[in-house]
């Protein structure tokens, strides 16, 4: 399980439109957003970096937590 801390995710778009960039990258990728603590949490075989530059691409400010 990789977990993010993405700050500026503020609402349901946000949270769409980082699911589909991680998707992107590992169609078989388990997503989960929590929107009120702004984190990502995402069971993937994609590494950490893989995913955040998905995040990064989709507008977004992933740090590992």
């Amino acid at each position: 399980m990789i977990e993010f801390n993405v700050q500026d995710m503020t609402c349901g778009h946000c949270a769409g439109r980082i699911t589909k960039a991680i998707i992107g990258v590992d169609a078989n990728a388990k997503v989960d957003i929590k929107i009120e603590g702004r984190t990502v949490s995402v069971e993937s075989k994609a590494s950490a970096d893989e995913l955040a530059e998905a995040i990064t691409d989709a507008g977004y400010t992933p740090q590992v937590i």
